[in-house]
């Protein structure tokens, strides 16, 4: 089975999620924070991580920054899941090392099918 970690300051955002990546017949781990998501990230050994940008602690990108800077999360995917899209955002996303980039609300067909495309 594999092990999804979602991180995201927003505990009604990662319930839904959750709940989603569950009926899909994932394991899933969660995180409030970027520097809580880090800890989990090294227990848990996630076979993906959806993560907010703006997060208290730790934001996204600095969060991304630490696991990227260990190699046994070389080629982890990291999805960028995000309300606050402004223009740019996608590109300063993917430049940083995110594989991928979804903006909130994100349609649940479209969030699966992400999923799938990283985790074949």
């Amino acid at each position: 089975m594999k092990t999804i970690l979602i991180v995201d300051d927003n505990l009604p955002s990662r319930e839904l999620i959750r709940t989603v990546l569950e009926q899909c017949g994932y394991a899933v781990a969660e995180a409030a924070d970027g520097r809580e998501g880090v800890r989990m990230a090294l227990h848990a050994r996630p076979d993906l991580i959806l993560m907010d940008l703006q997060m208290p602690t730790l934001d996204g990108f600095g969060m991304l920054a630490e696991i990227r800077g260990d190699s046994r999360f070389a080629g982890l995917p990291v999805v960028a899941l995000t309300a606050n899209a402004m223009q740019g955002d996608r590109e300063k996303a993917l430049e940083a090392g995110f594989t991928s980039y979804l903006s909130k609300p994100v349609a649940l067909a479209t969030l699966r099918g992400e999923i799938a495309r990283l985790l074949p």
